[in-house]
Formats: C-alpha cells, sequence, structure tokens
C-alpha cells in the first residue's frame, strides 16, 4: 500500500511566538548542537522533509538541511513587496530597506517535481515554487492565496494524487475561516480546496478551476479546526474539530476518493465521528494524529483531550478504513454541493480499539511498523520524547523517554522520521530541532536486558555479543523479541499426567534469525543424577521438554539449571521443582505466588498438577496476604510537586502507616514501579526519598505492607528541572552570610544552594518560589577570588551558569552626629568598594552608657572614594553617642566617633595665609575703609554660604514624609467631571448641558423638533457630511469644531457605540489626509472636530480606570505639592514660592524665616468663649491673609469640614500681654518702601513661636480698617509687596536685612528638595497610569491602540516610529496629560497659580518619557528639563514595556467593546441636558445650512435624507413644538 508522498500537517495553531532571526549564514542564525539537534533564532512555523533533506520554515528564515541537519543553504523571507493588484516579492540583503515578510503557512516537497511549494501571507495570499535541490532557486511565484489567509489559524495542507488520464497531484488544503485585516485580499470562503502543482494542468499553477469551474467543500454551520490529513492509494482523509458550544464538540474524519477531476474527488464526500466513548465523548478534542502504516485494515492512532483541556490526554486507536457504503455528499456537517434542502445522513460512529497511553499534556504522535510491531513516538507540552510499542494484540510494553528537555518546551503537533536511515525522529520544539535515535540499544549490556527493554528495534546479537539494530549484525545469529508481549524470556510448566509421570516444558518467548534458529537446543542438569528419562523429545524451536525419569519429588524441592542455546547465545535458568500438590492452605496471596514461581498451575483457587489454569500470575495480586495488618491510608505528600531528579526527605503523612516498609511510585502505564524505604514511620507520618525519574507527568504512589500488598492512592507530580540564569548582587564579602537571591525557573525544587570553594557545606534557602531562591553565601578564604554556584536537587548538584565574586569585608572608617528635631541623624562613612551594599543589609546602632538605640537607615549616597550611610535614631536626648554598633551577615563591627583635631590643624593651616593677605591688605589702605569693606565683604560671604550650606541641608534631610493618606477624596460626579472635560473655556455651555441636582436618572422626553433632529444624527452618512461640511468653512474656528465635537458627545451620550463608530470613520479619513504628508503629526492637536472628538471619548471610557486606578495617587500628588510649597515663604503678591519645581516660579529672594507654632482659638458665641486650641503651623514671613488660609486648611484637615465662615469674613487676634490685638493686612505701622506698602507678616508683628491666635467673624468684630481683600484692588500688585521688594532706590531701603545679596542660583536646590519630597508620589502616579492591573490594560486602550494598528497596514505604514507617536498623541497626549495639568477637572479644588506651574513641569517630565527622541541636555538646559533627566529614560523603558504588553494582548472582539459601551451608557444616562445640546447644535445647522446640504448631493446621499434635514428646520424655525431657552 503507498501513500502520496509529502503529506505534511499544517496546523498553526501551534505557532509560538517569533524570535528575532539573522539573515545570514554563518552568524548564529542557527547553531548546530553535538547531541544531533539545531537551534534557530526564531521559532519554527513549519518543517517538512524529502528523501535526503529537511526543510525549516521560521518567522524570517527558510532552511535546506541534510537529514543529518547540517545546513545545505538558507533563504531570507524578508524583502519588499511592490506592485498594484498583482504583488511581487522581491528578496533583499540584510542590509537594505525591507518592507515585507512572507509568513509561511505551507510547506510542501514535491519529489516527482523536485520542487518545494512554499505558500503563506504577505499583505494577502502568496506562493512560490522553489528547487527542491536548491531552494534558492526561484522556478515560479505570485501573490494568490492557498491556504489560511490568516499567519495563524488551525489549517492542515497535503498532496494528494488524482486518477485521471494520468495521475495528477493537487495540493489539498482545509482551511479554518478565520477574519482577515485586509479586506481587500481575495477570500475562499470555502473550507477544502484542491490547488493545482504546475503550469500543464487546467487553469495553471496554483489555479481551482476544473472543468472551467471551481469545486470545494463548504460547512453547513460552525467553523472547523483542522488537525491532519493524507492519502493512502486513492482515499483521502481529513481530520478536524468541529465546536458546537463552548464546551462540546465532535471529531470528524471526512473521506474523499481521488477519482476523474476535482468535483468527483470533492463530490465523494463521506464521513464518520470519532467517539471516545457510547456518550460520543462530545466534550473530547482530537490534538494531535498519525496513521499508522500497513494494513489493511487501515489504522490509525490519534491523541485526544478528553475534557477539552490540555491536561487529561490520551492516545487512542481507531480502525479508519472508509466506509464507502452510504450516499456521497450527504454529511450533516460539510458539503460539496449545498443546494437548500439537501438530504443528509448522520454519519457513522466510529470507536476506539484501544486505549494505548494516558499521559499529561501529549501534543503530538508518530507512529511507524517495526516487524509485526507498532511503535508510537508521543511528544508532550513539557518537552519530552516518549517511545512506547504495542503488539497485534494491541498490549502495550514500558513506555521510554528518549528524550527530555531541561525546561518545558512544547513538542509540535508533528513529527517526522528520517527518511534515510529510518533511524532518527526529527523532534520540533519551539526553536530548536532534535534528531533523536529511535533506540538506544546499545545501552543493554546483556542478553537479558537486550531482551527485556521490549523494543522491536533491538536485537542481541551472538556473533558481536552486543545489543544493536537488526541491520548491524552481520549474519543471522540474532534474537529478538517475539511478535506478541510476553512478561518473560524464558517460562516453564510442570504437569504430571495419569501414570504419574511428570513433564518440564520450557517455552522461549524469543524470534531468531535463521542461523540461531538452527542451532538450538536445550540441557538440563540437577547435581545428583540425570533428571530427562532417554525418551526425551527433540527440542523444537522456540519450545524443548523434558520428561522426568523419576516421578516423585523431593519435599524440599529439586533446584534445576536449564541452558538454551540458539546460535552462540546460551540462556541460563535457575529452577525449582516441586509437587504443586504440596501447596496448601487458605488461598492467599503468598500461596499463589509460590505455586507460580515452581511452574504450577492455580485454578479455583487451589494450586495443582492440572493444565490450563490460569497463566498470569496478576491475579494474586487481587488476593488476601492471610496477614493481619490494618489497611492504611495517605492523606498528602510533602512536597507533591518535584523535579525529575527528584527529591529527598520527603514527608508522608496519613493514618494507620505503622507497618509500611515501602513507598511505590508507578505511572498509569509504567511496567517497573519504583520503590523508596522509609524512615522515622511514627504511624501518621514517615519520611522516604523520592526517586527520580526518566519522565515528565504526574505518577501514582502507595504504600507497601510486609506481605507486598500496596494500599492507598496519592500523587506526585514530576515536572522540569530547575535551572538558574542570573545571581542578585553577584558578590559577597569573605567572612560570608550575605543574603543573596538566585533567579531562574522552577526554583522551588532546589534543596540548597553549593559553592565550589566549599562543595561539602550545603547553604539551605531562606525563602524560595518559582523565579527566586534566597539564601546566605558561605565564608571564604582570602586566596578565593570567585566561586561557582551549584544548585543541589535530591542527589544531583547543577551547575548554573554564573559565578559570584568574593571582596574583602566592608571598611567602616568614622561616623558623626547631628540633631534635627526630636532625632539624631548619624551619618556612617565606609571606604568605596565593589560590594554595593544596600541600606538592607546593614543593622546599626547607638550605644551610650552600655544602652543600644536603633539607628534606622535612611539613605545612602557615594561621594568620590566614600558611601556615606545615614540613619535616624528616633526620640532619643542624646545627641552624641561613645560608638557604634555596626552589624552585617554574621559581622559586627564597633566604630568610634570621629576626631576633629585633624580638621582643627587644616584650619589653622588653611587660615594663615588668609591672616598674611589680611596684614598686607590692611597696610596697603586706609583702616576706615579697609574694615568697611572687609565687614562687607564677610557678611556677603557668610550669607552665600549660610544659603549654600541651608540648601545642601535640606536636599539632603528631605524625605517624603508628607501624606500618605487624605481620607476621603473630593472627587467630582461624572457629569461635572465630563462637562468640564466637554466645555473647559465656556462655564454656560457647562451649566447648559448638565441637568441640575434632583433631575439625575429622570428621563425627560424629547419634544418633536428635538427628536426629529436626534434620529438625524444617528444617520452616520449624514453625521459625517455635516461634520465635513463645517471643517470646510473658513469662518469655522477650532473653538466652533471643540465645541461642534462636544455638543454632538452630550447628544449622543447615550449611544456610545455609535458614537465610537463615528468617531473611527472620521479617524480613518483624517489619517488618510495626513499619510500622504507627515503620518507623525497625526492627532498632535486639536485642529478637527474629530480630535476633539477622541479627547472626549477616551475621557467617557477611561473614567472608571481614572477613578479606580489613577484617582488617589494623583490627589495624594496634588496634596504633597500642596504641602511642600506651604513648608517655605510663598510670596504673597506674585504667588512664587520657595519649595516650586519651576525656575520661573522660584521665589529666591526669600529672606530669613522660622517656623511658628500657633494656638488657634475659635470664637464660640456671643459672650467672648472660645474653643479648644487648635495647632496650625506657620512661617514667620507669611502674611496675615496667608495665616488666616493655613488656619482653616488646619480646621478642615482636623475636623472633616469647612469653618462656618468663610476667609474674607473672618479676622485673626494675637495674644500679647492678657489682651489680643487684631492684626491686619495693611495698618499704619507697615513699612513702605518709595510708594508701594509692605503686607504685615507675623514677623512685623512680632508674634513668637507658640503663640495664641483667636479667630473672629468680621461681622461680631468689626476690623479697625473698612477693607476688603487687598486683592480686588485692580492695582494691588502695584500698591502691595510681600517678600520680594519693589525696584526703588537703595536710599528708601532702611531695614538692613533686605541688603543681603541674593543669587538665584544658589536657591536652585529648592527645585530639587521639591521634586524628592514629592518625587515617590510622582513616580507612584505615573505607573499608576501605564500600570497592567491583573495584567491587562483598559479596553478602551488596548482597543484603540489595535485600531490603529489596523489603520497603520491599511496605509502600509511599516515605521513602528509612526505607531508609538499615534499611539502617545491620542492617550498620553490627548488625555492623560489634560488630566494632570488640571487636577480641578476630577477634583473639588481650587488650582492655584503655584500649583500649575508645577504640575506643568510634572506633565513635561509625563510626555518626555512617551518622547522617542534623545535629547542631550547640557549646563544651560531649562531645569525643568534637568530636574527629571535621570528618571526618564527609566520611564521611557517602563513606556516601551507598556505599549508592547498592551500590543501582545489578546484583542477584544467588536461585541465585547460594545458591551462596554453600553454598560456606560446606561451607567450615565439621564445625566445630561440632551434637548439643550440639540438646540445649541442646531445652531449651527442653521448657520450652514446650505452648505450641509450641498455636501450631501455632494456624498451622494439619497432624497429621504434631505428631506429629513428639511423637515428639521421646519420644525425649529416654525418654533411650534420646539421652545427655545
Amino acid at each position: 500500500m503507498k501513500s502520496a508522498s509529502g503529506g505534511v500537517l499544517r496546523r498553526h495553531k501551534m505557532i509560538l511566538l517569533p524570535g528575532l532571526l539573522l539573515l545570514l549564514w554563518g552568524e548564529p542564525g542557527r547553531c548546530l548542537e553535538e547531541n544531533g539537534g539545531v537551534t534557530f533564532d526564531g521559532d519554527i512555523r513549519h518543517f517538512a522533509a524529502a528523501t535526503n533533506t529537511v526543510y525549516v520554515a521560521t518567522e524570517e528564515m527558510l532552511y535546506q538541511l541534510n537529514h543529518d541537519l547540517s545546513l545545505v543553504q538558507s533563504l531570507t523571507l524578508r524583502g519588499v513587496l511592490t506592485g498594484g493588484q498583482q504583488k511581487y516579492f522581491t528578496r533583499v540583503a540584510e542590509t537594505e530597506e525591507r518592507n515585507a515578510t512572507l509568513r509561511v503557512n505551507i510547506l510542501l516537497p514535491l519529489v516527482k517535481d523536485q520542487s518545494l511549494i512554499s505558500c503563506g501571507v504577505i499583505d494577502c495570499g502568496y506562493c512560490e515554487m522553489l528547487d527542491l535541490k536548491n531552494i534558492s532557486n526561484v522556478r515560479h511565484n505570485e501573490s494568490i492565496p492557498v491556504g489560511s489567509p490568516c499567519t495563524s489559524s488551525a489549517s492542515v495542507s497535503f498532496l494528494v494524487d488524482v486518477e485521471q488520464q494520468k495521475t495528477e497531484t493537487f495540493i489539498l488544503t482545509a482551511t479554518q475561516q478565520c477574519k482577515h485585516k485586509k479586506s481587500s485580499c481575495p477570500v475562499l470562503d470555502g473550507a477544502v480546496y484542491l490547488h493545482n502543482t504546475n503550469h500543464n494542468q487546467e487553469g495553471g499553477i496554483f489555479s481551482l478551476i476544473d472543468k472551467f469551474t471551481t469545486s470545494t467543500i463548504k460547512q453547513s454551520e460552525g467553523n472547523a479546526e483542522f488537525v491532519d490529513g493524507f492519502q493512502i492509494d486513492l482515499n483521502i482523509y481529513i481530520f478536524s474539530n468541529l465546536p458546537s458550544s463552548e464546551k462540546n464538540n465532535k471529531v470528524r474524519l471526512i473521506w474523499l476518493v481521488g477519482k476523474n477531476n476535482k468535483r468527483d474527488t470533492l463530490g465523494s464526500l463521506r464521513g464518520a465521528t470519532l467517539s471516545l466513548s457510547d456518550g460520543g465523548g462530545e466534550g473530547s478534542k482530537l490534538l494531535a494524529s498519525a496513521r499508522i502504516p500497513g494494513g489493511p485494515p487501515v489504522l490509525w492512532s490519534g491523541v485526544f483531550s478528553v475534557d477539552g483541556g490540555p491536561s487529561n490526554t490520551q492516545l487512542l486507536l481507531f480502525d479508519i478504513s472508509p466506509d464507502l457504503s452510504g450516499d456521497a455528499d450527504a454529511d450533516p456537517d460539510f458539503c460539496s454541493v449545498c443546494s437548500p434542502g439537501r438530504t443528509t445522513q448522520t454519519p457513522k460512529s466510529l470507536k476506539p480499539k484501544a486505549v494505548l497511553f494516558r499521559q499529561s499534556y501529549m501534543t503530538s504522535v508518530l507512529a511507524v511498523r517495526q516487524k509485526a510491531w507498532m511503535v508510537f513516538f508521543i511528544g508532550t507540552g513539557d518537552g519530552q520524547l516518549i517511545k512506547l510499542a504495542v503488539d497485534k494484540n494491541y498490549q502495550t510494553t514500558c513506555p521510554r523517554v528518549l528524550y527530555r528537555a531541561n525546561d518545558d518546551r512544547q513538542v509540535f503537533p508533528k513529527m517526522l522520521l528520517d527518511q534515510v536511515d529510518l533511524k532518527h525522529v526529527y523532534l520540533p520544539l519551539q526553536n530548536q530541532i532534535k534528531r533523536v535515535p529511535v533506540s538506544n540499544c546499545s545501552s543493554h549490556t546483556s542478553v537479558q536486558d537486550c531482551w527485556s527493554a521490549q523494543d522491536p528495534y533491538c536485537v542481541w546479537c551472538g556473533s558481536r555479543r552486543s545489543c544493536t539494530f537488526e541491520d548491524e549484525c552481520q549474519d543471522s545469529d540474532w534474537i529478538s523479541i517475539p511478535e506478541d508481549f510476553q512478561p518473560k524470556m524464558v517460562s516453564y510448566k510442570v504437569a504430571k499426567d495419569g501414570s504419574g509421570q511428570i513433564t518440564l516444558d520450557i517455552q522461549t518467548h524469543l524470534t531468531a534469525g535463521q542461523k540461531a534458529r538452527s542451532n538450538f537446543a536445550c540441557q538440563f542438569s540437577i547435581s545428583s543424577s540425570e533428571l530427562c528419562s532417554p525418551q526425551n523429545p527433540r527440542p523444537q524451536f522456540p519450545k524443548c521438554s523434558c520428561i522426568l525419569s523419576k516421578s516423585v519429588l523431593p519435599t524440599e524441592g529439586l533446584p534445576v539449571t536449564v541452558k538454551v542455546r540458539l546460535g552462540t547465545t546460551e540462556l541460563r535458568e535457575q529452577l525449582k521443582l516441586s509437587n504443586c500438590s504440596d501447596f496448601k492452605g487458605p488461598p492467599t496471596s503468598v500461596l499463589c505466588r509460590q505455586c507460580f514461581e515452581a511452574g504450577c498451575s492455580w485454578s479455583r483457587k487451589v494450586c495443582s498438577w492440572e493444565k490450563g489454569g490460569v497463566e498470569d500470575d496478576n491475579v494474586c495480586q487481587t488476593m488476601e496476604s492471610g496477614l493481619n495488618f490494618f489497611k492504611p491510608e495517605i492523606s498528602s505528600i510533602t512536597p507533591s510537586v518535584v523535579s525529575f531528579y527528584g527529591r529527598n526527605h520527603a514527608v508522608l503523612s496519613g493514618f494507620n502507616l505503622s507497618d509500611v516498609t515501602r513507598v511505590r511510585i508507578q505511572a498509569d502505564m509504567d511496567c517497573t514501579p519504583q520503590e523508596s524505604p522509609v524512615w522515622n514511620n511514627v504511624g501518621v507520618n514517615l519520611t522516604f526519598h523520592i526517586p527520580s525519574t526518566d519522565n515528565k507527568g504526574t505518577v501514582k504512589v502507595c504504600v507497601l505492607l510486609p506481605d507486598g500488598s500496596c494500599h492507598s492512592n496519592a500523587k506526585i507530580t514530576y515536572r522540569s528541572s530547575p535551572s538558574c540564569t542570573a545571581i542578585v548582587p553577584s558578590c559577597s564579602w569573605i567572612s560570608g552570610r550575605r543574603k543573596v537571591t538566585l533567579m531562574g525557573s522552577h526554583l522551588e525544587f532546589g534543596e540548597g544552594v553549593v559553592h565550589s570553594h566549599d562543595l561539602q557545606e550545603v547553604r539551605a534557602a531562606r525563602n524560595i518560589n518559582y523565579q527566586n531562591l534566597t539564601y546566605d553565601t558561605p565564608a571564604a578564604d582570602e586566596k578565593v577570588s570567585s566561586s561557582t554556584v551549584f544548585l543541589r536537587v535530591a542527589n544531583e548538584t547543577l551547575p548554573c551558569p554564573t559565578i559570584i565574586k568574593y571582596y574583602p569585608d566592608p571598611e567602616f572608617t568614622t561616623f558623626t552626629s547631628t540633631r534635627t528635631g526630636d532625632d539624631v541623624r548619624v551619618t556612617i562613612q565606609k571606604k568605596a568598594d565593589k560590594l554595593e551594599m544596600s541600606m538592607a543589609e546593614l543593622s546599626v546602632w547607638g550605644v551610650e552608657e552600655g544602652k543600644q538605640y536603633p539607628c534606622i537607615m535612611k539613605a545612602k549616597e557615594s561621594s568620590n572614594e566614600t558611601d556615606f550611610f545615614i540613619c535616624e535614631i528616633q526620640r532619643t536626648p542624646n545627641v552624641k553617642f561613645q560608638h557604634l554598633k555596626i552589624q552585617y551577615g554574621d559581622q559586627t563591627v564597633t566604630l568610634n566617633v570621629q576626631s576633629y583635631l585633624h580638621l582643627y590643624l587644616l584650619l589653622a593651616l588653611l587660615l594663615i595665609p588668609g591672616i598674611v593677605a589680611v596684614v598686607i591688605f590692611y597696610r596697603s589702605q586706609k583702616k576706615k575703609l579697609t574694615a568697611k569693606m572687609n565687614k562687607r565683604m564677610e557678611d556677603l560671604e557668610l550669607d552665600i554660604r549660610n544659603d549654600i550650606r541651608q540648601g545642601f541641608v535640606d536636599l539632603q534631610t528631605e524625605k517624603a514624609d508628607l501624606m500618605e493618606s487624605v481620607g476621603a477624596i473630593p472627587f467630582l460626579d461624572y457629569k461635572h467631571f465630563a462637562s468640564r472635560i466637554f466645555f473647559p473655556e465656556s462655564e454656560s455651555l457647562m451649566a447648559l448641558c448638565i441637568k441640575d441636582i434632583g433631575q439625575d436618572g429622570v428621563k425627560v422626553q424629547l419634544d418633536e423638533c428635538c427628536q426629529s433632529l436626534s434620529r438625524l444624527l444617528r444617520d452616520q452618512l449624514f453625521l459625517t457630511s455635516m461634520v465635513h461640511a463645517l471643517e470646510e468653512q473658513k469662518s469655522f474656528t477650532i473653538k466652533d469644531k471643540c465645541v461642534l465635537a462636544s455638543l454632538l458627545t452630550v447628544a449622543l451620550h447615550n449611544n456610545l457605540s455609535y458614537l465610537t463608530e463615528v468617531m473611527k470613520t472620521l479617524l480613518r479619513t483624517l489619517t488618510q489626509q495626513n499619510s500622504n504628508t507627515q503620518p507623525k503629526l497625526l492627532l498632535r492637536r486639536t485642529e478637527s472636530t474629530v480630535e476633539k472628538l477622541l479627547t472626549n471619548w477616551m475621557s467617557i471610557c477611561l473614567y472608571g480606570f481614572l477613578r479606580e486606578s489613577v484617582g488617589q495617587h494623583l490627589f495624594l500628588m496634588v496634596s504633597a505639592l500642596t504641602q511642600q510649597t506651604a513648608k517655605g515663604p510663598v510670596d504673597c503678591v506674585t504667588e512664587k514660592a520657595l519649595y516650586t519645581l519651576s525656575e520661573d516660579w522660584l521665589l529666591w529672594q526669600a529672606q530669613d524665616f522660622i517656623s511658628l507654632k500657633l494656638k488657634v482659638l475659635f470664637a464660640v458665641g456671643s459672650d467672648g468663649e472660645v474653643s479648644e486650641p487648635l495647632e496650625v503651623t506657620a512661617l514667620s514671613c507669611d502674611s496675615v491673609e496667608q495665616v488666616k488660609e493655613k488656619i482653616l486648611s488646619a480646621f478642615k484637615a482636623k475636623f472633616g469640614f469647612p469653618y462656618n465662615t468663610g476667609l474674607r469674613d473672618v479676622c485673626i487676634e494675637y495674644e500679647n500681654n492678657g489682651s489680643f490685638a487684631a492684626l491686619e493686612e495693611v495698618d499704619a505701622s507697615s513699612e513702605v518702601i518709595g510708594e508701594v506698602t509692605m503686607l504685615n507678616t507675623l514677623k512685623h508683628y512680632q508674634v513668637p513661636d507658640g503663640a495664641t491666635i483667636k479667630v473672629v467673624s468680621k461681622k461680631g468684630h468689626p476690623p479697625l480698617s473698612e477693607q476688603g481683600s487687598l486683592k480686588d484692588d485692580e492695582n494691588f500688585s502695584g500698591k502691595y509687596f510681600h517678600l520680594i521688594d519693589p525696584e526703588v532706590d537703595e536710599d528708601h531701603r532702611k531695614n538692613p536685612e533686605r541688603k543681603k545679596l541674593k543669587l538665584k542660583e544658589v536657591h536652585l536646590t529648592k527645585l530639587l528638595s521639591t521634586k524628592v519630597a514629592v518625587h515617590s508620589f510622582v513616580e507612584n502616579l505615573f505607573r499608576s497610569i501605564w500600570g497592567m492591573p491583573q495584567s491587562k490594560a483598559p479596553q478602551t486602550v488596548k482597543y484603540f491602540f489595535d485600531f490603529l494598528h489596523t489603520q497603520a497596514d491599511i496605509m502600509k505604514i511599516t515605521d513602528p516610529d509612526v505607531l508609538h507617536i499615534w499611539k502617545t498623541n491620542s492617550l498620553p497626549l490627548r488625555f492623560w496629560v489634560n488630566i494632570l495639568k488640571n487636577p480641578q477637572f476630577v477634583f473639588d479644588m481650587e488650582k492655584t497659580p503655584q500649583l500649575d506651574s508645577c504640575l506643568t513641569v510634572i506633565a513635561q517630565a509625563f510626555m518626555d518619557s512617551f518622547s522617542l527622541s534623545e535629547t542631550q541636555l547640557g549646563k544651560y538646559a531649562p531645569t525643568n528639563k534637568l530636574l527629571y533627566a535621570k528618571d526618564i529614560p527609566k520611564f521611557k523603558q517602563e513606556v516601551k514595556a507598556y505599549y508592547k504588553q498592551i500590543k501582545d494582548q489578546p484583542p477584544i472582539t467588536e461585541s465585547e467593546f460594545k458591551e462596554f459601551l453600553q454598560e456606560v451608557s446606561k451607567k450615565h444616562e439621564n445625566e445630561f441636558n440632551e434637548s439643550a445640546a440639540l438646540r445649541e447644535l442646531y445652531k449651527f445647522i442653521q448657520r450652514y445650512f446650505t452648505e450641509i446640504k450641498d455636501k450631501l448631493d455632494q456624498s451622494g446621499a439619497p432624497t429621504e435624507l434631505t428631506e429629513r434635514l428639511h423637515h428639521v428646520k421646519n420644525s425649529f424655525d416654525g418654533l411650534k413644538s420646539c421652545s427655545w431657552n
């Protein structure tokens, strides 16, 4: 029976993510390995084999390899696609620009034409015919759909022969229907097609035409997933899964007969359903398939998922011989002529003949015939290749693992046999192909081992005295396993006939070569005399007999030696013959086994001489032992998941375990279970070793009793080996015990770590999980500079591809301590080294008079050759400590206080030149002038030094001690948030389009004219035409476009699905306008209606994500900025502040100030009663207005509600000497410079720290002056000043403090102090925006980004930078920056100019994180750029990862997103005044009525649409049904 050449599976669902592949050979594009494997840079899509060649298609390359996987040549799959209707693909060199990649879906060697067919997808379908011996020779290529139009689908293709006048070969493609992204591509809507393979066939190469028609097989319903197909003789077999619902699935087989022509072949359709059980097994699914050579009958094996999932898999064997008795083309699921009302027949149901193998995660199977045996090679999802031999009775042998990957690479659904030697299997694993021998015969060193392997490939070669392949044994002197499964190589039976004569029969279970069979002999011997009588029959292979010379056997038994010779091979068996009738007693398992071991018969629960009893000793296992033991039970095994190396010291828990002697571990179909002894058995738990195994997967565990019976049933799962990839930190100090972390996979299976310099010491893990193992390093000698790390797993020591370096222990030199408030700040100095010690690795205590005070680590800094560790001892009266106790690893260091004597000496040496200079100066100048100038210089220098030192102190002591929790966050409700986004510049429209409180949720019926307009707007042709018409008018400004977009958003808010479709249509038009000019500018500004529409749409769809994930972080950041600003002076007139992020708003002229704690009393009632004091922090330089603001803010923060009197209606009084004096913004005592008055401050009124302030109402206590707020004055900034002096003559400045020189650059450190204080809040905010809750981006973002990808594909934009910019312009720039700069859109709060300046800097840093350009910053660069210069690169990497994660996320279907939009619409329905928005929209229609009407005519709109527009105009103009506000 012959098979059509080249039948190869093409199942695209198993294609894994592509790797990057270098395009030239000799570079690391593939790497030939020593163990017969090859690794590629890119993942494998398809591979095929023909005669002595293997062809491999990866993501970007096509390889031609010899059968031993050595390279012949390679061909790039990347190039340039040109042309219009007919595309042309041209390969180019690596260095040249490319725009296309051929994704190979079909790879078929056509041996008779010496051609290789390669088809796939570039832009649309594309096919090539290559030279089979030289793939770089392209014989033919064209743009044509053959097979799946998608790069990934469940489809198959193979070559079939159709018997015509001469046999013709066609490509059969069975394709799963998929939605192709290119609507312009020709799509084949059928399921099965036949394509030509040469130009001489009718219609030409790759054509479907046959007799001027195109024939196909279609599906009646559903979408079949095709798994495999092949041809035997003229019969064609196609296998598929046909999902009928989410959980139900039918496995279908289609039979075709290749006769006459394409139409007759496809019309010969008949089918069957493959059922796992009588119930139909509709939850099962076919995963992989293999035809079994030989027959009839036609045998076939399939890997099935029992429940549709990947884990519970079985290998089943079916007889799939075609049943051609039924009507052709009457299948209910598939049809060739699909006429309405056609007659169908229920397909035949095929049941499996045998369940051959059960194993988790099987993914592929290959079947071959070897003599009378079937041999199956099974691939698994965790990277194993398992061999299973099955005899003619479907009895299986022990499964053997031929290959086991250390990791969990999945085996592809199809494997191939090396056609040259038939002794190797090609095993594809993601980006590798292994060439694995089908057998390892030479590993069996004795004839017994060779036979016990039960391997049909292996024979014992007598002349070579070794186990080999049969063709390697030069003569026919060999023996092998028999044609059916047998448990023993030599078995024997004893029998006694009626006369008392005893016969010993020896049966050899072997096949043998001619030379071995012709020299077959048996020899029986005992120690005392002759055993066999002279009338003994001649031996006849495979049996020989011995008639015993005596009819009585001794009571103790008779030892017998049997020698069997086959050719030059001798087999020896030691037997012990006993009287069968002597085995008496209750029928226990022990008695049963003794009976079988003596060669007797077990029949009717009695041991006897009879023939014909039970042949199999397995019957003994079902019998009671006859011994009294409590039945043990297993409740748990710890651990129950281990690597294939096993695990030492596992603990088994349960009940009645006292009598357990061993633990048995056995796979489902394993013939050789492993047994492990137990110890520490206390009855409820015991300890044992889990042995290593060749096989990954789940095994059964039971416990053995002394009688050999095994009880209970638990499971252990064997997984891949642990592997380590990196170690952090990668160095240790010599004394050891540094905490380091190994990183890798499956590290939870590690039992400890060993270092090469101390192999005897196993370091236990401190913390362990799948990816990380943390442990303490061992100590090392000073001679050791590095050490290799090994992972201890059970009895194996696995090397890690990393070393750990050893450096001398850290050297701490001195420390200093200074008081900061109630705490003491300690700075520890350490010599710089390569250890990169972190703060967490240090524990520090201050020691004074024997007491230890813990020092909490705060920061680490480095300067020159010194590292500084800064810690704080909290709330301690001591400033100076005798010494510090420092602990790292297991080392403790005592550090004494620093001596300043050398500093004094150094200072004295530095001062001597200064003193000499001063003396010379005094001698050269007049005394009076000299003294004055010297004093001036000293003051100047002192001021600058103080400013610089204070800036340094602020920078080093600044900490994020700002509020972490803010209680209830004042979120605006949705409608107020949305209206502020929609109409940021029009409060009137904002108020008009939202309903008043109390009207929410009440559906208002639109009047007739508004209903007419609403219905008209829901016609997409009208709406898009109207928008285009308005935008074409020069008088229609950008502001009008924004208002139009927002009014449409309000009017269509209850139908967001429709609004989304309109927006996408307008965006497509906009992208096409920009594509020919500068595509990178798309969506950069808001210059069109759709761009504002996109802003509104993003705001609506992301409101939930903003509120749930980002809102708290945004409010915390804003609050932190506000608090940080309040820590320092803020100029009341200019709004500039000392603590800010913006250089333009930096108050660098600020004078000295101190912080004051005020006790504030609030007047209660009219009798002078006051409240309990409230502590408020203010600054000595604060104006009276600022003090009021801080008091009222503190009140609200303390009590959660505002004070009952507003800021303008309160005044404050200061208690001085028992009486209260009013504090005014300006009074008679105010300082005046020129004509400008200084606002009074607390310092002006000499208010001390701890002073009492009383808050009273202006109504009850009228102020001394009748002024309102000074800020109401139009010339406020010209009449008054606060902290910045007016520009007047020097003579007017009387206050000497104001004469101090102030330099702006000295105060730039304040920007950095502010940045440090709020940085954690900024980071948290940024990461909440580009974070991925549950590893998923918001649906809106994923949906819109996929839309942008589609647009780029349509416009043939391949530059990834363009897509990055589009995404950035549409999401961060269009939405998030708007939110970052305007928190008042989200919260009920006011935004001050100072806060606005800081938010602008943060928003700029946010956008810089999305930029693709690299900015070179120098000393003259803007400070707002320099502030975040070090953070931006890190943020950029996070942004790129964010965009990549979104791209890799599974796409969101239209139905899923439509459901989301409907939920949003429903959630906020009736919150907007739709009627008001429609009236405002009509004003635009009325103004541009003629232009809109003309545009409709140009667009080819139906007359009915124009009439509806006129009807709307008449309704509004008549004002009969619609009243205007």
